[in-house]
């Protein structure tokens, strides 16, 4: 993937902003742009999830810490949602390795398509209702907690996906919820990792497994001085225009993958 290093590197630095601004972490981007580098591979779509996780973990870990004051401040929301997640996560990794290409490629774009339409149609999430948060419940965190970490690490998309919506709709500014979402993508990122890395037999140069490493490199380098720089943004964005605009994100991922 040498060749396409400008590409990667560009896309880099658009996944540190969508790590500070919609707690992504990679995800969404990642997935489609490795996917279309290596979409001549048999196994292309295995190698952008894997690679999309991994890159997470560094990304989620290191948006976690600049904002950990707004983590701290709203950490009931974590625990134990955070623990089932990571229940779900090895049983969605696992599946992922031994589901088909098409298979992934199909959920990929069908879960999309559902988060999208859902965000728009139904109420609570481009529009906060109320200024006062309402807490998780016990069937939230645990039941919805297993299915957001294994269809999050069977897609290779963090748990932003359903994370910001869930707390969204629990009257979260847009702006806590995906601060939320990184230290919420870390147990997925690390979990499904360790299973995309070692869940495989043989490995191909410059791979650790599914992994790519030279790809994933690539786009850390870019991604991570952006961080540090956009999370001083975060604050000052609109929370109607922040929903908006996450709803578009999601849109032009799923353009992304249709076209690749």
């Amino acid at each position: 993937m040498t060749h396409n290093l400008p590409l990667l590197l560009a896309f880099g630095l658009l996944i540190g902003v969508t790590t500070v601004l919609f707690g992504f972490g990679g995800g969404f981007i990642v997935v489609p742009v490795i996917y279309g580098v290596a979409g001549d591979r048999p196994d292309a779509m295995h190698i952008a999830v894997a690679t999309s996780t991994a890159v997470m973990i560094v990304n989620a870990s290191l948006a976690t810490m600049t904002i950990r004051s707004r983590v701290l401040a709203y950490r009931e929301y974590l625990w134990p949602l955070i623990g089932f997640i990571a229940v779900g996560t090895a049983i969605g990794a696992v599946a992922a390795t031994r589901a088909s290409e098409s298979l992934i490629h199909v959920f990929f774009v069908a879960y999309l398509i559902v988060t999208i339409v859902d965000s728009v149609v139904r109420a609570g999430f481009l529009d906060a209702s109320s200024d006062t948060p309402r807490p998780l419940g016990r069937h939230v965190a645990s039941i919805g907690g297993v299915g957001i970490g294994a269809i999050a690490s069977f897609l290779g998309v963090g748990g932003s996906i359903m994370t910001v919506p869930l707390l969204r709709r629990r009257q979260l500014p847009m702006a806590t919820a995906t601060a939320l979402a990184n230290p919420l993508t870390i147990p997925i990122a690390v979990i499904a990792t360790i299973v995309y890395a070692f869940g495989r037999d043989g490995t191909a140069p410059g791979t650790l497994g599914y992994v790519d490493l030279l790809a994933g490199g690539a786009l850390l380098a870019a991604s991570l001085p952006t961080i540090v720089v956009t999370r001083r943004l975060v604050r000052h964005v609109p929370d109607r225009l922040h929903a908006h605009a996450y709803i578009v994100l999601l849109v032009a991922s799923l353009v992304a993958i249709l076209a690749t």
